[in-house]
């Protein structure tokens, strides 16, 4: 059997994807040869890359199976919402949308307490523009074949399945995500102690956030 993650992810379809340019919105706004935590790291699809552009990463993800498949960077086998390292890195990058999970705010804590003073944290989300206009259909990534399926809507929630296909296989994730207003995203970036800074692409589907305050507890901060 494929190995899956606790959020349905498999595995080797996530070992498939390519790159989709992550790395190169990442890399402009880091500082030269900054470290970077990649919460959520998968199989280091955007961790490579970063490597390859000179950046320490630390990968961390909750799947013994992903983690497997990252070269190049240090490896943390856990979940987001309970990691603390103890330390603070001058670039913190939260992709693949998680912070449309219905429930983020923990997420965005984590992100809170390892970005360091003057750090930046890059966030890929679904702008409010996504979920009023997906529709059921796919495209191609890679040698993958990508399709959403099943859409149904409950409020500011949005329920689909993906459908992956790739080298005569196929498999399914369904997931749930949260519609947020860009006035509901910064009231939850408030809430953990961040807050938006700028737009990071023309299409608004990343943008950067900073620590609210950065004169608290001391902790060490994992250097550029």
């Amino acid at each position: 059997m494929d190995a899956t993650t606790a959020d349905g992810s498999p595995v080797e379809v996530y070992r498939l994807l390519p790159p989709a340019g992550e790395a190169e919105i990442v890399h402009p706004a880091a500082p030269p040869g900054a470290a970077v935590l990649d919460l959520g790291c998968g199989t280091g699809r955007i961790a490579h890359r970063l490597v390859a552009l000179g950046h320490p990463v630390t990968a961390v993800d909750d799947s013994p199976e992903m983690l497997a498949h990252v070269r190049g960077a240090e490896t943390v086998q856990a979940s987001i919402e309970d990691l603390d390292l103890g330390r603070r890195f001058p670039v913190v990058l939260l992709a693949s949308h998680l912070v449309n999970q219905p429930d983020s705010g923990a997420l965005l804590a984590t992100v809170a307490r390892h970005l360091a003073g003057g750090g930046v944290a890059l966030v890929e989300w679904h702008p409010p523009s996504w979920f009023d206009t997906v529709t059921e259909g796919g495209g191609r990534l890679g040698e993958v074949l990508v399709s959403l399926s099943g859409i149904s809507r409950d409020g500011p929630l949005l329920s689909a399945t993906v459908r992956y296909q790739a080298r005569g296989r196929s498999w399914e994730q369904p997931f749930t995500a949260r519609r947020l207003t860009e006035s509901e995203l910064r009231d939850r970036l408030a809430e953990a102690g961040l807050r938006f800074s700028h737009w990071c692409t023309p299409d608004h589907r990343w943008f950067a956030a900073k620590r609210t305050e950065v004169a608290d507890s001391p902790r060490p901060e994992y250097g550029m």
